[in-house]
């Protein structure tokens, strides 16, 4: 999700896209408003919006421009996206600080675009200051959503109709869901619910109702609220490795099997992120062209009997203070 908002000494303002999927969930929160303008998209191949895009993007920079000039923020702070771009540039236009924070090793296309006219980077990897060429990179860690941290077990045992007789598994495909993930996952189900009972995020339109009377399978489209409940009873996760998801995976102490997306299926950004979990020993990696049923069933059972050992390693891990010392730094240089 895109993310830049701009911060005041009273209630901080959050601006995005007009119709984008963020603006629901800001305006659930009673102490955050929510300012849409015009963006466009920052695309990598051909498309013929690509051609309206250009306009779209200045549309919404003088638009960012006239806002911030107007509501005088003491900092803008942009999580990336490509909603951020106008953002950046009418607050760097209007003289106010920029605080850029970048979720991956490499910074994503927007960001690239954006840290040249910020104060401060912050970054969640170690390895993401290589890749950020002057001395504004400033290791933060991840940004965790404090409700994570308040799952019930009982409540999501309750909510899948599951027992402590077996272990769990989480397995999602990210955002959308993955229909690899979800073919090699089923195809395998049998067997493996002869030692796991599994919670499946399969994503929109992938339900399969032929295997609704599993009793030790439970499959959702998708998850808002109930999510803190399912990972509090998990005891491994099966993930794509998006960078968001797997800190708090972290930040719960889940073991992880990642199945990144392949460098031709995206920039790669998934690959340095599971490279950096497992030299970290928080997962086990199965490359998505290396998997078939022999090498996902045997992953799984990798990490199952490797869970203590990784859990131990991510308890040393000392990502937990990030939000404080973002907060720092949108303090310290703020205007």
């Amino acid at each position: 999700m895109c993310f830049q908002t701009a911060l005041f000494l009273t209630t901080p303002k959050y601006i995005g896209s007009t119709h984008g999927i963020e603006k629901e969930l800001i305006e659930k929160l009673s102490n955050v408003g929510y300012i849409g303008i015009s963006t466009g998209k920052l695309r990598r191949y051909f498309d013929r919006e690509n051609l309206k895009d250009p306009f779209r993007i200045l549309k919404g920079v003088f638009q960012a421009y006239q806002l911030i000039r107007e509501m005088k923020p003491n900092v803008v702070f942009s999580k990336g996206g490509f909603v951020s771009v106008p953002v950046v540039l009418g607050a760097w236009m209007n003289r106010v600080p920029i605080i850029i924070h970048e979720s991956d090793i490499t910074p994503g296309l927007a960001n690239r675009i954006s840290i040249p006219f910020a104060s401060k980077i912050c970054v969640t990897f170690h390895e993401a200051k290589e890749h950020i060429k002057n001395d504004k990179a400033v290791y933060v860690g991840a940004i965790i959503r404090e409700e994570l941290m308040q799952g019930s077990a009982i409540k999501g045992l309750t909510l899948c109709n599951f027992t402590r007789n077996k272990p769990i598994i989480f397995c999602m495909g990210g955002s959308l869901g993955s229909q690899r993930i979800n073919e090699i996952l089923r195809r395998n189900l049998q067997q493996l619910i002869n030692n796991f009972q599994i919670v499946h995020i399969c994503g929109k339109g992938q339900l399969d109702n032929s295997y609704n009377n599993y009793s030790e399978y439970k499959q959702f489209e998708y998850v808002h609220s109930e999510l803190v409940d399912i990972l509090a009873m998990t005891d491994i996760v099966i993930s794509r490795a998006g960078s968001n998801s797997i800190f708090e995976f972290l930040s719960l102490k889940k073991p992880m099997l990642l199945i990144p997306l392949s460098r031709e299926a995206s920039r790669g950004d998934q690959v340095l992120n599971a490279l950096s979990f497992k030299s970290s020993g928080y997962c086990e990696i199965l490359f998505e062209e290396d998997m078939d049923d022999v090498s996902f069933k045997k992953a799984i059972n990798n990490v199952f009997e490797k869970r203590y050992e990784i859990i131990e390693r991510m308890e040393q891990s000392g990502n937990d203070n990030a939000i404080n010392k973002v907060v720092e730094l949108i303090t310290a240089n703020s205007v």
